[in-house]
């Protein structure tokens, strides 16, 4: 219904991808948005070859591609390699320096998409070979930046490569989750969207249940930017990017007390782990977006494919 250079590209029905989001983006995730006619990318996260493959081998004949937080991914570079060789239809790479990666993905014939964000991010990116910039504004849920919003970077990528790497396909990211999010992404110079938040709040996702339910009538301003999870559970995350989630009693506790946290780091994290495998969402992290703010259900993944995509040409048809 909605033709543009990311469909045409990748033989999908829809410009639609799916985040590679760690661990809600699994195998049975993955496979349901490519069969709907998107882009289904299984999360890499934070590297364990038993889950990867397991989650690969969930997706049976799908045709997903995988995605990598790349500094991690970096501690051992052979769950790359094994990502290659189930001949993803795309490998994406986030959150610092795709450099030392990137030939290894582009020399195996498989598309490089690398979400960046700054300009220079987007140069880096166009500099090792990447086939897709994903632009992520600061309102997505997990890591990013706490800069610019989707709304002013995304113009101002598609202005960037229009000038600097035509050929260069561009996905926005951060606070999409409807028809109207990938209408507008469409009109500010996009090629299609990344979406996480909607595709976390799904039937497929690999999320407790009762997170799921809490997001279904929150609102965006429920969101905050912070760093207390990645102390409490040690995960050396570069100093500039944060996560994004949904505010509650452990971040109130801890934000803005970081130092007094890294005192008291492994208590904690032996009591996050455990609410989080037990769905205490009072203390649990629940990583989201400012788009739960526009979700009101828990579908089945391939629905919101459909609706997503129904609702931009819509629009697009009778306002554009």
């Amino acid at each position: 219904m909605l033709d543009t250079r990311f469909t045409r590209r990748f033989g999908l029905n829809h410009p639609i991808a799916l985040a590679p989001m760690d661990p809600a983006s699994g195998g049975r995730l993955a496979a349901a948005v490519s069969n709907a006619g998107a882009l289904g990318l299984l999360g890499g996260g934070y590297g364990s070859h038993d889950t990867l493959q397991r989650e690969f081998d969930l997706a049976g004949d799908a045709a997903i591609g995988c995605g990598f937080i790349t500094w991690s991914m970096g501690h051992d570079v052979s769950l790359l390699d094994k990502a290659l060789e189930r001949r993803p239809k795309a490998l994406m790479l986030s959150f610092s320096d795709p450099e030392p990666y990137a030939r290894k993905v582009t020399d195996a014939g498989v598309p490089l998409i690398c979400q960046v964000q700054t300009l220079a991010h987007v140069q880096r990116a166009i500099d090792c070979g990447a086939s897709v910039i994903v632009a992520q504004g600061t309102e997505a849920g997990g890591h990013g930046f706490d800069r610019q919003t989707t709304m002013t970077f995304t113009p101002e990528t598609a202005d960037y490569l229009a000038g600097k790497s035509p050929d260069t396909l561009l996905l926005s990211a951060g606070g999409i989750a409807d028809g109207r999010g990938l209408a507008a992404a469409l009109m500010l110079g996009a090629d299609g969207v990344l979406i996480g938040t909607r595709f976390w709040a799904t039937q497929e996702a690999l999320i407790h249940p009762k997170a799921k339910q809490l997001v279904v009538g929150a609102k965006g301003g429920q969101t905050v930017r912070t760093s207390v999870y990645d102390i409490a559970r040690g995960r050396d995350w570069p100093a500039e990017y944060t996560g994004r989630l949904m505010v509650n009693d452990f971040i109130r506790q801890w934000h803005g007390q970081e130092e007094a946290l890294k005192a008291v780091r492994d208590e904690e994290k032996v009591r996050v782990e455990s609410a989080y495998d037990a769905g205490d969402c009072d203390c649990a992290n629940v990583t989201v977006g400012q788009a739960i703010g526009l979700i009101a259900d828990i579908p089945p993944a391939a629905l919101v494919v459909q609706g997503i995509a129904e609702q931009a040409a819509r629009l697009l048809r009778t306002r554009g």
